[in-house]
């Protein structure tokens, strides 16, 4: 892969030679274990199904195997971002101990020294995906937290990350600054949750006009149209999406929490990634995780 910056306009980073456009999948590891908010779910339907996630042998939200599946059998990689977050008692007061908002928010929370999540991020960065960070919630406005979560990770990866994307997409006026002091050398917070589309252009950009990369996020699942309703309408949206990425060679980013790929309880989410990945491959594109155009050569298998 060439150089990742366009050599007639420095400050715009390049798709890669020889391709239409970019597409970047990343997946946020919000909660892998899907614990006691299946009481919550289960007022709302299906109570046998959510009941059963309670029981240990049952991880409904682990779905890093059929994620690894998938994309190796595609013969792409993407960028896991993972979540290292303060536990509610020990950071927050009594009173917000017992919100329903914040105990549902918690809820699955994860350790990242633990061994079986240590093992996935290894195995990950052996297999040749991205492993970056996802700043917890309070990060966003607190640079020793950032640097310290940072920290976290990289003791367990073994190695420096290069970038990553803040929790619930949440950006202060100064998170990129303190993004930027910590070492990491991109986002990719610059998005919504709601809404679809290249607001933010058709480039990643660099706001201080150094080596500092933002990718703008292109799609969201959750924003698209439910796939388990209606899949062509999804299917639409996304070969829309991507078509205007090929016409406009533009970076596109896209953001699949890993437990939409439970196709029980999100039916139709991992057949459209998986549809939107081969889409963008017939179509010219290239695919792979953003630290590879920050990068070259860094996450080749």
């Amino acid at each position: 892969m060439e150089s990742p910056t366009d050599p007639a306009d420095p400050t715009r980073i390049a798709v890669p030679d020889g391709y239409e456009f970019a597409l970047c999948p990343t997946h946020d590891v919000d909660r892998p274990y899907k614990t006691y908010q299946a009481l919550y779910f289960a007022l709302s339907g299906d109570p046998l199904y959510h009941l059963s996630s309670l029981r240990p042998s049952v991880e409904p939200y682990w779905q890093f195997e059929e994620v690894i599946q998938l994309e190796s059998e595609l013969g792409v990689r993407s960028a896991f971002y993972f979540l290292n977050e303060p536990s509610l008692f020990a950071s927050q007061g009594p009173r917000e101990w017992i919100r329903p908002a914040n105990l549902l928010e918690h809820a699955g929370r994860y350790d990242l020294t633990d061994a079986e999540i240590a093992t996935v991020v290894r195995r990950l960065d052996d297999g040749g995906w991205e492993v970056g960070l996802h700043g917890s919630f309070h990060s966003a406005t607190d640079r020793d937290r950032l640097s310290a979560e940072k920290e976290t990770l990289e003791s367990v990866l073994g190695h420096a990350v290069l970038g990553g994307r803040q929790h619930h997409l949440k950006l202060a006026d100064e998170t990129w600054e303190y993004h930027r002091d910590v070492g990491l050398r991109y986002d990719a917070s610059l998005g919504s949750s709601s809404s679809v589309g290249f607001t933010h252009g058709y480039d990643p950009v660099r706001p201080f006009d150094d080596a500092f990369v933002v990718f703008p996020l292109t799609a969201m699942e959750v924003a698209l149209p439910d796939p388990g309703d209606d899949f062509e309408a999804a299917r639409s949206t996304c070969a829309d999406l991507v078509d205007e990425a090929a016409g406009n060679g533009a970076v596109m980013t896209v953001l699949w929490h890993p437990r939409y790929f439970n196709d029980r309880e999100f039916p139709g989410y991992r057949r459209l990634y998986r549809w939107i990945i081969e889409y963008a491959l017939d179509s010219g594109g290239w695919v792979g995780p953003p630290g590879e155009l920050v990068e070259p050569g860094r996450f080749e298998r």
